[in-house]
């Protein structure tokens, strides 16, 4: 019960930061992407507040073999840039940057998007059961 307790509030934290930081507005997210053009350095705000804390959290992560619920932590993965970790990595942000939104904001966005994020939603899962057998066949 702790760990489902634990993870709600942790998801409606993350989720309460999209919100609030612009994260499930795709016209913001694109203005950010576009450096090009109109660019919007607000999101940077958001990186940093997410970047920082996480520093600090994986050196602590790193020195400790279960969480604060108990359940084994995973071995860190191996550092290394490859062609797969690449790719995949375009793919994301071809994605993110067609429809200005990823994963996270777009589950924020469920309750108050309506058809376009359901859709989106729908396509994402999809897309991630299809490589979860496919990734398990390689």
């Amino acid at each position: 019960m702790t760990r489902f307790l634990l993870a709600a509030m942790a998801g409606g934290l993350f989720g309460a930061g999209l919100v609030i930081s612009g994260m499930t507005d795709p016209a913001k997210v694109r203005g950010w992407l576009d450096i090009f053009g109109d660019w919007d350095p607000t999101l940077a705000f958001v990186l940093g507040g997410a970047v920082m804390p996480m520093i600090l959290v994986w050196r602590v992560a790193a020195r400790r073999k279960v969480s604060v619920t108990g359940v084994p932590l995973p071995q860190m993965p191996p550092q290394r840039l490859d062609g797969r970790l690449l790719t995949g990595a375009a793919l994301f942000g071809l994605g993110w940057g067609l429809s200005g939104l990823c994963p996270g904001p777009a589950m924020a966005s469920l309750s108050f998007g309506g058809a376009p994020i359901w859709t989106f939603f729908a396509a994402m899962a999809t897309g991630m059961a299809l490589f979860g057998l496919w990734n398990r066949r390689a």
